[in-house]
């Protein structure tokens, strides 16, 4: 008689907007862990390794049936319309991405009766005040992209088991972001005009993508199968606070650029669509009590980006 060994079914989660900046990474942090499933309206790139399935959130019934088909144990749900400006010119297609495809996502969640992980904004917050955002505080966006990302929260508290994440100022390798355009720019210009009045925390999605792993050892560890005080809203960002001036200056001196200068200018000097909150800095202080990780401070995890990969602007610039 040969003996058979049965070999322990992994968790299967399934990771929307999974071609983008944060998605891309969340599926390469929980790919060794878990079996992971992408979701995208985009075909995956090239040397992507996890299987994806294509579908457009905004169709109700193609994503409720798509999630069926897949049939995870969780969702992370990080697919978004993220462009500020963009958001307020065309604001019903905002809407449409921000809350109704996370209206689709949670009911294909709810049918299953599995948590659902919820990537949201520090822009559900007016700015207004000169102290750490936590989860408690009242959300107020001041712009649309930030009023249908709360929208996606409200589709989302209903559920018995979820998260609601809040980062901020994210950057990585995988989409366009303030750190690519400072690079770029850096190649082209001899003066950058930089805003000085909003200060917020940057975030590397390699370290958000850390982060929701944590989160998952608690829902997925030993003595807890998704059971306790753990549902609910976090706030996650790498920590320190920085205006975009500061954050610009500090970027071109880690890859030794002193050929550029940086110049202060306030908000309303920009010709841009949106207002932006005038102070998001995030508090980490729930998540870190929760998980008992500690995220590392912007400066050394923007170093690390752009110095070990980064964007491709800094290929070309770097002496």
């Amino acid at each position: 008689m040969v003996e058979t060994i049965k070999k322990e079914k992994r968790t299967k989660i399934l990771v929307t907007g999974s071609s983008g900046m944060l998605g891309a990474d969340v599926c390469g942090e929980l790919s060794g862990e878990y079996d992971v499933v992408g979701l995208d309206i985009n075909e995956p790139a090239s040397g992507v390794s996890q299987p994806t399935v294509l579908c457009d959130i905004t169709d109700r019934q193609k994503t409720i049936e798509s999630i069926d088909d897949v049939k995870p144990d969780l969702i992370v749900h990080a697919a978004a319309c993220t462009d500020v400006d963009g958001c307020e010119m065309d604001p019903r297609r905002a809407e449409r991405i921000n809350k109704d495809g996370t209206e689709n996502i949670a009911a294909a969640a709810s049918k299953l009766d599995i948590p659902l992980l919820y990537i949201s904004t520090d822009f559900v917050f007016d700015g207004k005040k000169r102290q750490a955002y936590k989860e408690e505080d009242p959300a107020n966006p001041i712009n649309v992209y930030g009023r249908t990302k709360l929208e996606g929260e409200k589709a989302v508290s209903p559920l018995k088991r979820h998260m609601i994440l809040r980062t901020s100022w994210m950057y990585g390798g995988n989409g366009k972001n303030f750190v690519d355009t400072i690079t770029t720019m850096a190649k082209a210009k001899n003066e950058l005009k930089v805003v000085n009045d909003q200060v917020g925390s940057p975030t590397y999605t390699k370290d958000l993508a850390k982060a929701i792993g944590r989160l998952l050892k608690i829902i997925y560890g030993p003595g807890d199968g998704g059971r306790g005080p753990v549902w609910g809203i976090y706030c996650i960002s790498n920590k320190g606070p920085v205006s975009w001036f500061d954050y610009a200056k500090e970027i071109l001196s880690i890859l030794d650029i002193d050929n550029v200068k940086v110049i202060p200018i306030k908000s309303e000097q920009l010709d841009r669509p949106a207002r932006r909150p005038a102070y998001s800095v995030l508090d980490n202080a729930k998540f870190e009590r929760m998980t008992k990780y500690e995220m590392r401070p912007w400066r050394e995890a923007l170093k690390e980006y752009l110095l070990r990969g980064g964007p491709r602007e800094t290929r070309s610039i770097r002496p």
